[in-house]
């Protein structure tokens, strides 16, 4: 093969990026695709030009973390409305809060936030 051949510049990216391609091998739920992710991103990067109105950069922040809630309950089975109704009653009043190992109890795939939430 020609060095600067089509098919060898893919395999000096092939073999340059070994680690990251192969990944995926080391853990059974990771996908050798990321058709997912990107199905689960279109609907906010296609009404992206909706964010010009945000008013302000925490605006639009604030509204990166919902939809970021909003697809992650989705892409563990679970209801969005029911979830983030769960976390906005929950949250506010649990101690500690902010602490990591009380915030895992609330992720989307926690036992009791599917039992609560499954959709």
């Amino acid at each position: 093969m020609l060095p600067k051949s089509p098919l060898a510049t893919a395999m000096n990216y092939l073999l340059s990026n070994r680690d990251g391609l192969t990944c995926y091998l080391k853990d059974g739920h990771c996908d050798i695709s990321n058709n997912t992710a990107e199905n689960s991103i279109r609907p906010f990067t296609v009404g992206r030009k909706n964010w010009l109105f945000s008013n302000s950069p925490k605006g639009a922040k604030a509204s990166a973390i919902v939809y970021s809630l909003i697809e992650t309950a989705k892409a563990n089975d679970l209801d969005p409305e029911r979830y983030l109704k769960y976390l906005f009653e929950k949250l506010p009043n649990t101690a500690n809060f902010k602490d990591a190992e009380t915030l895992d109890q609330y992720l989307p795939w926690a036992t009791k936030t599917q039992e609560k939430c499954k959709g």
